[in-house]
C-alpha cells in the first residue's frame, strides 16, 4: 500500500464526536477548496457508521452547497431517517464555520435474491497495456501542473483509455471517455470502504466527457471553471476498489452553464457495479 492511499484511508476513517456525529478533515486538491470527492465519501461513512454492516448501502443523493475550506474540519451530522425491515434510510449534513456545505440521502439494504439482468460492458483496452499517471500526465501538461495532478491522484491508479482533454485543447471529440482504476494497494474486507473509495474516485473525471464535445481541456489549464453541483450513485452488485474497475463516461447534454455527466462502473469480469449521474458548472472565464 502506497503512502498516498495510506493517507487517503485515515480522511475516511472519521473521528465519532458525539452519537451520529462526526467530524473529518481535508487533503490538498488541485483546486483551492475541498474535493468533492472527498466530502461524499467521508458523508457516506458517517452514514455508514450508523447502519447495521449487514446492511450495504445501495444507492447516495448529494448536493454540494458551497466550496469547502481545506484548512479547518468538517463535522458531519447525520439523521436517523428511517430503519425498516429491509432498507435503511440516512441523511447527513456536512458543516464548516457553521454553515452547510453538502447534503447526502443514502439508503441501504439487507441483501435479498431478485431479478437479475443487466446490460453489456463496453470495449475497453487492458488496464495493463495503458500508461500510469506518472507516465501520461507529463506527455500533455506543465511539468508542475502534471506533478500536482500525480499527487492529488496518488492514491489511485488511474489510467485513461484514450487521451484526456487537456491532451486535446481545440479539438472537439466524441464525448465520452473511459478510465481504469483501482486503489493504491490491498484494501481490508469491508464492503463499506470499497463503496467509498469508489465515491471518492467517482468525483474526478466524470465531467471530462463534458470538455471533450467543446474542444476544452478543463481545470488543470484553466480554458474552464467548474464546480459539481450534485451527485448520484446506485450500488448494483458487490466489487473491490483494489482491482481494476472500468469507469466509462459519457456527457448527454450541457447547457445553461451546466454539464450533465453519466456513467457505470464495471468490474474486469464484465459485471456492472455501479451507476453514476451528476451535473456540474462548467464556465468558460470571460
Amino acid at each position: 500500500m502506497n503512502q498516498a492511499l495510506e493517507d487517503l484511508l485515515d480522511l475516511l476513517d472519521l473521528e465519532q464526536i458525539e452519537e451520529d456525529i462526526f467530524r473529518g478533515v481535508s487533503r490538498p486538491s488541485i483546486v483551492p477548496r475541498v474535493f468533492g470527492g472527498q466530502v461524499a465519501a467521508q458523508a457516506l461513512v458517517a452514514a455508514g457508521r450508523t447502519v447495521p454492516d449487514a446492511r450495504p448501502a445501495h444507492s447516495l443523493h448529494a448536493y454540494f452547497l458551497r466550496p469547502g475550506d481545506p484548512g479547518a474540519p468538517i463535522v458531519y451530522t447525520v439523521d436517523r431517517i428511517r430503519d425498516g425491515r429491509s432498507f435503511t434510510t440516512r441523511r447527513v449534513v456536512a458543516v464548516q464555520h457553521g454553515q452547510p456545505i453538502f447534503h447526502l440521502s443514502a439508503s441501504f439494504q439487507t441483501y435479498e435474491e431478485g431479478l437479475e439482468h443487466q446490460t453489456g460492458m463496453p470495449a475497453a483496452p487492458d488496464p495493463e497495456t495503458l500508461p500510469t499517471a506518472a507516465e501520461m500526465l507529463p506527455r500533455h501538461l506543465p511539468p508542475k501542473v502534471a506533478d500536482r495532478l500525480i499527487k492529488a491522484r496518488g492514491a489511485v491508479d488511474m489510467r485513461y483509455a484514450d487521451v484526456p482533454p487537456w491532451g486535446t485543447v481545440g479539438e472537439r471529440r466524441e464525448p465520452r471517455s473511459q478510465v481504469w482504476f483501482r486503489a493504491g494497494g490491498k484494501l481490508a474486507d469491508d464492503p463499506l470502504l470499497h463503496v467509498c473509495l469508489a465515491t471518492y474516485v467517482s468525483d474526478m473525471t466524470l465531467l471530462d466527457s463534458v470538455l471533450l464535445a467543446h474542444g476544452r481541456g478543463g481545470w488543470a489549464v484553466g480554458d474552464v471553471v467548474g464546480a459539481s453541483l450534485d451527485h448520484a450513485m446506485w450500488f448494483h452488485r458487490p466489487f473491490r476498489a483494489d482491482e481494476w474497475l472500468l469507469y466509462d463516461q459519457e456527457s448527454p447534454s450541457a447547457s445553461g452553464g451546466r454539464g450533465l455527466g453519466q456513467a457505470r462502473i464495471w468490474t474486469q469480469d464484465g459485471r456492472l457495479a455501479v451507476t453514476v449521474i451528476q451535473e456540474g458548472v462548467v464556465r468558460v472565464p470571460r
